[in-house]
């Protein structure tokens, strides 16, 4: 399992660089005469000997206002409360033996123009002694909601899905409507997409198969609507519908997220883990 980790890791790197170019390339093409958006770049680390990862965040661009694509390859023991709620999941073995390891690529995109859809990716590999899983997803968040755009993005997984199992699409599409859907305010956070975890069909290498076409098909369902969308002309109102939108979104992170407590829990870089909070946001 130590080779087919290692592969997995390099594979979320690259996509994560594949991520990255793609962004810096739409702020070149965005609106206005301001200078392109660019990433920072900042080294993170967990514990002085638990692993890390590249936090890359984009600030104040002509097309993003906020976004970080993240990579990380951690290792180490679980504290003990992660390690009773992976317990409490089933996980083989963990109760005795608090050993993990996990690699992944998280990415939150906030955008400038409020007709452009916010978004959310990631996939990540989990390894205990007991056991090995793949997670991930992708799910859009708009303010100002185009059924076209939703079309596409949904359509897109769609057919990520449907090349590896034709139960997928169906089982991970509702899977997202209900992780990301917020109790107390009564809706989902977004439009949905897709959600899956704990993923072990037996067969390692048609499970990392599957997740690398989740990330693979990400950017094609989403630049087109960034493109689609960036160039509108946006009033008063359409920020504000924005600012509290996201709103929603910071909730929702901060109180239900799985990754979010995760990364806290293991003790994480906290700024790479609170990486997905907006820049601003409103509450009414």
């Amino acid at each position: 399992m130590e080779q087919q980790r290692s592969i997995a890791a390099a594979w979320f790197r690259k996509l994560r660089d594949r991520i990255v170019t793609a962004f810096e390339m739409l702020e070149d093409e965005g609106p206005g005469a301001a200078p392109p958006g660019r990433f920072v770049v900042t080294p993170t680390k967990r514990t002085e000997d638990g692993g890390g990862g590249v936090m890359s965040v984009m600030r104040g661009g002509r097309v993003f206002e906020k976004v970080g694509v993240n990579w990380s390859e951690v290792h180490g023991a679980l504290e003990p409360r992660a390690q009773a709620a992976m317990a409490s999941r089933g996980v083989p073995g963990i109760d005795r033996d608090p050993r993990f390891w996990a690699s992944g690529i998280s990415l939150v995109a906030h955008m400038q123009n409020p007709h452009v859809p916010a978004v959310h990716m990631n996939t990540r590999m989990f390894w205990t002694p007991g056991a090995w899983w793949f997670g991930g997803g992708a799910d859009l968040n708009p303010c100002i909601e185009y059924a076209d755009d939703t079309a596409h993005f949904h359509a897109t997984l769609r057919a990520a899905c449907d090349a590896h199992g034709a139960d997928y699409y169906a089982r991970f599409k509702s899977w997202a409507d209900e992780y990301f859907f917020i109790p107390h305010r009564g809706r989902a956070r977004g439009v949905g997409g897709i959600f899956f975890d704990d993923l072990n069909t037996g067969d390692w290498q048609a499970d990392f198969a599957f997740t690398q076409a989740v990330g693979q098909a990400f950017l094609p369902a989403f630049q087109p609507l960034v493109r689609t969308r960036m160039d509108l002309p946006w009033s008063d109102a359409d920020r504000d519908a924005q600012l509290v939108h996201r709103g929603l979104y910071a909730e929702y992170n901060l109180v239900y997220d799985r990754g979010t407590r995760f990364g806290l829990e293991t003790g994480h870089n906290a700024d790479a883990v609170l990486m997905s909070l907006p820049p601003l946001a409103k509450w009414t």
